[in-house]
């Protein structure tokens, strides 16, 4: 199941209740901001998540994967992978 355009599962992030998000796939805004450029993206080229895009993984994607602060050391974008196998 995809929980995320960018490949974050949203099930294991701990904003998910205490925000009361339903992550990307399913809002329009996320909570923590006026919009997110990699759902805009991902969503403006009309794919499930980036891992579809043929031009994954983007600058985009790798700027918010490995962001001192707020990424993930790249496991999105392996996410991503994993959901394309799963097709």
């Amino acid at each position: 199941m995809i929980e995320s355009r960018c490949g974050i599962l949203c099930s294991l992030c701990g904003y998910k209740e205490e925000m009361g998000c339903k992550g990307c796939v399913h809002i329009d805004k996320p909570f923590w901001g006026d919009g997110c450029p990699v759902k805009t993206c991902c969503e403006t080229r009309e794919h499930e998540h980036c891992g579809q895009c043929g031009d994954f993984p983007c600058e985009l994607l790798k700027q918010f994967a490995y962001d001192e602060e707020q990424g993930d050391g790249g496991r999105r974008i392996e996410q991503c992978r994993c959901w394309n196998q799963g097709r």
